[in-house]
């Protein structure tokens, strides 16, 4: 009697993957004519696109992380100490303005790598694009950080690195581990700030795509394309 309710659940179990997957093979109705493959894919790739532009050029301008608290870089923790106890002896203005100097750099360097991301929305394939589409809220933008992680890291490091000179962030950094370097009884600290802030700019950047991803998975306003309402009605 149980292996018989057993494979009674087995059968609805893949009887509701094989119906679930055919609402796109059989290429159904999106409310002005049939879907293709290209569509489906052309529809992911327009909302990705619409992240980038709508979202991810937020963090370019000035308090774009800083002010914003979805993606703003905070201190990694061998620097936690470093502000404390820089505020601790009455330097807490010259504390803020070093991580005010890591949020800038990399609203700094978002502002260059943005094409990065653009070129790599185009490389979703149309076999990926199904699997995507009935995903969950976010799977699109995991899609292109499964896709582009390490290559844009490559890219956007040295951008980092040289924002960090553009913005003064790097002088300011020195100038505060010097000086907590130099209060009695505490451990020297050199961390890899361009490391971390690489890492942390790019999660940001990922994080706000998949904020506009969200929005038009699930809000039909958010929609505001033809191509959009008609990809994204297969997955309501």
């Amino acid at each position: 009697m149980i292996r018989k309710f057993l494979v009674f659940l087995l059968v609805i179990n893949l009887t509701a993957c094989a119906e679930l997957q055919q609402v796109v093979n059989q290429l159904p109705q999106g409310g002005g004519g049939i879907l293709t493959n290209t569509d489906i894919a052309a529809g992911l790739r327009q909302a990705l696109d619409f992240g980038i532009e709508k979202q991810v050029s937020k963090l370019t301008q000035t308090d774009g992380f800083y002010k914003n608290e979805l993606v703003k870089i905070l201190l990694p923790e061998e620097l936690q100490k470093v502000d404390k106890g820089l505020r601790d002896i009455g330097l807490s203005k010259l504390a803020d303005e070093g991580l005010k100097a890591l949020n800038r750099a990399a609203e700094d360097a978002v502002k260059e790598a943005t094409p990065i991301f653009v070129d790599a929305v185009k490389e979703i394939t149309f076999a990926d694009a199904k699997n995507i589409l009935l995903g969950n809220d976010n799977a699109a933008t995991q899609y292109l950080n499964s896709k582009t992680q390490t290559a844009l890291y490559a890219k956007f490091n040295p951008v980092i690195k040289n924002s960090f000179s553009k913005v003064g962030a790097d002088e300011i950094w020195k100038n505060l581990i010097t000086k907590y370097n130099a209060i009695p009884f505490t451990t020297d600290v050199n961390p890899d700030l361009t490391d971390y802030v690489t890492g942390e700019a790019l999660k940001g950047v990922y994080t706000m795509i998949a904020v506009e991803e969200k929005d038009i998975r699930n809000n039909l306003a958010s929609r505001t394309t033809d191509l959009l309402k008609k990809v994204f009605a297969l997955q309501d």
